[in-house]
C-alpha cells in the first residue's frame, strides 16, 4: 500500500498543475523540483514534469522523466500520449509510433491520441493512415480543429488543393484566431489573401497573453497576406518583426557552424580508404541544397519516371551518421579519419535497411533531406554507387525564400537575414569542396538553368542518374504523388515555369543582404 503524500508534495503538485494549465513552464518547474526532491519517484511529479519540458520545448529533457512515469503507469494513456509526443518531437518516430498507437489502444474514445498519432504518421510521410487517424480525431470530437488542420495538410500534400482550402477555411470560419489554419492557407501560396483576411489576422495579433509561437504564424500569415495585396512595405515589416519573434525562439551559433565546416573539410582532405563495393548505392539519388533552392521540384521530376520513388526528406542518413558517433563516443567528423573501409560499408548496409520501404515498389529512390549536405563526404564512402545531385539557386533569392518561410524544426540560421548571409557562404565553401573533390559523381544542377530550358537540363539529369528517358518527367505537374513539403506541394503541381523569383519588390530592404553575400 502506497505512503500518502506529505501535504507540501501535495500543495506543489496542484500548483505545478495551475501552471501548466496556465502554459508558465517555468513556475510549474520550480514547483515539481521541490516534490520530487522529496518523492524522487513519484509518477505525477514525473509527468508534469516531462508536460512542463515539452511545453518549453525541451522534448530530449522531457522523454527521461516521461519515460519514467509511463514505466510506473503502463496503462496510462495520457502518459504513453505525451511520451509518444515528445519522441516525436525528438525525432524518434518509430519509437513514438509504437507508444502513440498503445495510446489509442487504452483509449479509443479520446480524440488527443488519434490527434497526436495523425502529426506523427504524417511526419513519418504515412499520410493515408495519418488522414484516417486524424479523421478518426474527428469523428470523437468534430470540433477538433487541429484534427481538421492535419486533415487540410494531407489534402494539400496529395495535391487537392480545393479541398485543402475549404478545410483551412472551415475552421477559420469557427477560429478566426486559429494561427495553424492561417498559416496552413498562406503557405498554399496558390491562394490568395484579401483585405478581410488582413482585418481577421490583425484582429487576432491584438489578442491579449498571445503565445510567442502563436505570435510567429500568424505574422508570416499577415505578410504572405499583405504580400498578396502588393503592401510591400508593410509586408516586409511584417516579416521582419515573426522573424525576429521566432529568432528570439531558437538558438544559432554561426561561429560553431563555421568550425564544423571546416572540420569536415579537414577530415575530407585527408586520404581515406577505397569502397569494398563500387555499385553499392546504386539505387539512391541523394538531392543536396540549401532549402527552398528547387530540391523539391527536382524530386517530383525524378519521382514522375517509372523507376524512382520520391521518398521526399526522409531522416536515415544523418541518423546513420548520429548513431554511429553515439558508438564511438565521438561527434561527426572527428571520428573519420578512424573509419576504416569496413566501417563504411556497415553504414551503407545500414543506410540501405533502413530505407528498404521505398524500394518495395520502384528499384531506385531519391532522399532530399536538406541536412544531407554536409555528410556527402560520407555518402561517397558509404554509397560510392548513389548518385548526388546538387541544387542551388540565385542566393539571393534562396537566402530570401529562406527567411520568408517559417520551418517547422531546425533552419535556426534563416530568421536573421545577417545570419543567413554567413550560413550561405559556408554552405557555398563546403558545396564547393564537393564538386572539386567529386567532379564525376556530383552533378551541379542550377534551378534558373532548369526552369529557363526545361527539357534540355531533365534530360540532362536523367542522364547522369542512369535513367532511360521518359517523356512524362517533362510535365511533372501532371504527376499523382504526395508531396511532403507543404511549403511547396501546391508550386510543383503547376507547369514548370521561370520568373519564380520573389525579391524584386523588396530590393530597398534586401541591400543590406546583397552586399553581405557580395564580400
Amino acid at each position: 500500500m502506497s505512503q500518502p503524500l506529505p501535504p507540501s508534495v501535495r500543495q506543489w503538485l496542484a500548483e505545478a498543475g495551475r501552471a501548466i494549465n496556465q502554459r508558465q513552464p517555468d513556475l510549474a518547474e520550480k514547483a515539481l523540483t521541490k516534490a520530487l526532491a522529496l518523492a524522487p519517484n513519484l509518477a505525477d511529479a514525473q509527468f508534469m514534469y516531462g508536460l512542463a519540458l515539452l511545453m518549453r520545448g525541451d522534448a530530449g529533457k522531457a522523454i527521461g522523466f516521461l519515460r519514467k512515469a509511463a514505466v510506473q503507469r503502463p496503462a496510462d494513456a495520457n502518459m504513453r500520449m505525451y511520451l509518444g509526443c515528445a519522441l516525436h518531437d525528438a525525432g524518434a518516430l518509430d519509437e513514438a509510433l509504437d507508444h502513440l498507437q498503445r495510446a489509442c489502444e487504452l483509449a479509443p474514445q479520446q480524440s488527443a491520441p488519434w490527434y497526436n498519432l495523425g502529426k506523427a504518421l504524417k511526419q513519418r510521410g504515412q499520410s493515408r493512415e495519418a488522414d484516417q487517424a486524424f479523421r478518426r480525431a474527428l469523428a470523437l470530437d468534430e470540433g477538433h480543429a487541429l484534427a481538421r488542420i492535419g486533415v487540410a495538410d494531407i489534402a494539400t500534400m496529395q495535391g487537392d488543393i480545393p479541398r485543402a482550402v475549404a478545410e483551412y477555411r472551415h475552421v477559420l470560419s469557427r477560429h478566426p484566431e486559429c494561427a495553424e489554419a492561417w498559416h496552413g492557407l498562406a503557405n498554399l501560396k496558390t491562394e490568395s489573401l484579401g483585405p478581410a483576411d488582413i482585418d481577421l489576422i490583425r484582429r487576432a495579433l491584438r489578442q491579449p497573453n498571445l503565445a510567442s509561437e502563436t505570435r510567429v504564424l500568424l505574422g508570416f500569415s499577415l505578410f504572405r497576406a499583405l504580400e498578396d495585396q502588393h503592401d510591400y512595405a508593410n509586408a516586409f515589416e511584417a516579416l521582419r518583426q515573426a522573424n525576429a519573434d521566432k529568432r528570439r525562439q531558437v538558438e544559432w551559433n554561426a561561429a560553431a557552424e563555421r568550425t564544423q565546416i571546416d572540420r569536415i573539410m579537414e577530415a575530407f582532405s585527408a586520404p581515406l580508404p577505397a569502397p569494398l563495393d563500387s555499385a553499392l548505392g546504386h539505387e539512391v539519388i541523394f538531392i543536396a541544397s540549401m532549402p527552398r533552392s528547387g530540391s523539391t521540384l527536382v524530386e517530383h521530376i525524378l519521382a514522375t519516371h517509372p523507376d524512382v520513388a520520391g521518398a521526399n526528406e526522409i531522416p536515415d542518413l544523418p541518423q546513420v551518421i548520429e548513431d554511429e558517433s553515439r558508438r564511438r563516443g565521438q561527434p561527426f567528423p572527428q571520428w573519420v579519419p578512424a573509419a576504416t573501409d569496413d566501417d563504411w560499408q556497415r553504414l551503407g548496409r545500414d543506410y540501405l535497411a533502413r530505407t528498404a520501404r521505398w524500394r518495395e515498389q520502384h528499384p531506385r529512390f531519391t532522399d532530399k533531406n536538406v541536412a544531407n549536405w554536409p555528410l556527402l563526404g560520407a555518402v561517397r564512402l558509404m554509397l560510392p554507387g548513389a548518385k548526388i545531385i546538387h541544387c542551388h539557386r540565385d542566393p539571393v533569392e534562396t537566402c530570401f525564400s529562406c527567411y520568408r518561410h517559417l520551418f517547422r524544426h531546425g533552419v535556426h540560421y534563416s530568421y536573421d537575414l545577417g545570419e543567413m548571409a554567413e550560413y550561405y557562404r559556408d554552405y557555398e565553401r563546403l558545396s564547393a569542396f564537393w564538386l572539386a573533390r567529386h567532379p564525376r559523381h556530383v552533378l551541379d544542377y542550377p534551378y534558373e538553368t532548369l526552369v529557363r530550358e526545361p527539357e534540355v537540363q531533365i534530360r540532362r539529369l536523367l542522364a547522369f542518374c542512369e535513367l532511360d528517358f521518359d517523356s512524362a518527367c517533362l510535365a511533372p505537374h501532371q504527376t499523382k504523388r504526395e508531396v511532403l513539403s507543404t511549403a511547396s506541394a501546391a508550386q510543383v503541381r503547376e507547369p514548370i515555369r521561370a520568373g519564380t523569383a520573389h525579391s524584386a519588390p523588396y530590393l530597398e530592404w534586401l541591400q543590406p543582404l546583397r552586399e553581405r553575400l557580395a564580400r
